[in-house]
């Protein structure tokens, strides 16, 4: 029974040395109080009452935000800076006995260093050179705790708060900017309108100064065409006449028949010149030689009257 007792004991002492190291994380193990080793994520085996586990560390990514601080610039103006430091453990044994709380360390680091930065520069100097700012911390922290086991990868500055005085006098200057940038803008705009406008008028002046151009040319063409397409038509008209040998008292009737046409208007007045009389008198000269163009009828023959014989009375 004594036995029994003894062997269960013993198990769970055995159990108890059983140590299971988790993911992303190290164990620093010391032997009768001096650093041994370090183990990784797994499962180790502790020496009873000899080993003893000294720290247990995170090798994730950490994030140390710092509240805010007040800062003086170069021309006197202080102000209240915060950041941000993201750091990782890189050696457990240094980050386990380099320092005394490591975390407060760096805290303190980054704020002397902060002011070391800001103390160089002036007020717009420190409002416009944020990524300046950051990268030189970056390097300034990350190379001073690297005796630490740590390793810093980068620093960011959340808020920097002037004075109300500054922020007051800072508003108003940029109201000021942006009513002129408005102003700028307006005269910009109402400049381009009326060059568009004038740009357009012009145009359009241009255009129907044209537009009418081509059409007194087109109707120049047209009229031009016309009267060339008239004469033709008059010309070929001859041409057939003189082709078909009409004679000259035929030519002389078509004359006056376009005499005629001429006075079917309403309240026609015809000049004839002595050539048109002369025309005429020859048409009916001609008209009662041969007959031709008479309208007139001709006259009914009278009725022979029988003579009567004498012998018969």
């Amino acid at each position: 029974m004594g036995f029994l007792i003894i062997l269960a004991v013993v198990v769970i002492l055995l159990f108890s040395c059983l140590r299971i190291v988790p993911q992303a994380t190290e164990y620093v193990i010391e032997f009768l109080g001096k650093y041994k080793t370090t183990w990784s994520a797994g499962l180790h085996f502790k020496i009873p009452v000899l080993e003893r586990v000294s720290n247990k560390i995170t090798l994730k990514e950490q994030v140390l935000d710092s509240p805010p601080q007040p800062v003086i610039t170069k021309d006197n103006v202080t102000m209240q800076i915060d950041t941000v430091v993201y750091f990782r453990v890189f050696d457990a044994k240094l980050y386990t006995y380099g320092v005394v709380n490591p975390i407060n360390a760096l805290a303190n680091l980054t704020a002397t260093t902060l002011r070391n930065i800001v103390g160089e520069l002036e007020l717009d100097g420190t409002l416009t050179s944020r990524d300046m700012i950051n990268e030189k911390m970056t390097a300034i922290l990350d190379e001073a705790t690297d005796q630490w086991g740590m390793k810093v990868n980068r620093v960011e500055l959340k808020n920097i708060i002037p004075p109300t005085e500054i922020q007051n006098a800072m508003e108003k200057q940029m109201k000021a900017e942006r009513d002129r940038r408005e102003t700028l803008l307006q005269a910009e705009g109402h400049k381009a309108a009326a060059i568009t406008r004038a740009e357009g008028d012009k145009q359009a002046a241009i255009l129907a100064a044209e537009g009418d151009r081509d059409a007194r040319i087109a109707r120049a063409e047209g009229e031009a065409k016309a009267i060339y397409l008239s004469k033709k038509a008059e010309a070929d008209g001859l041409k057939a006449l003189m082709e078909v040998g009409v004679s000259a008292g035929v030519l002389e009737l078509k004359k006056y028949e376009a005499l005629v046409k001429m006075s079917n208007g309403t309240a026609s007045k015809l000049i004839i010149p002595t050539d048109a009389v002369s025309a005429v008198t020859n048409n009916a000269v001609f008209s009662e030689t041969t007959g031709l163009g008479d309208t007139t009828p001709p006259a009914k023959p009278k009725k022979a009257v029988p003579k009567k014989d004498e012998c018969c009375e």
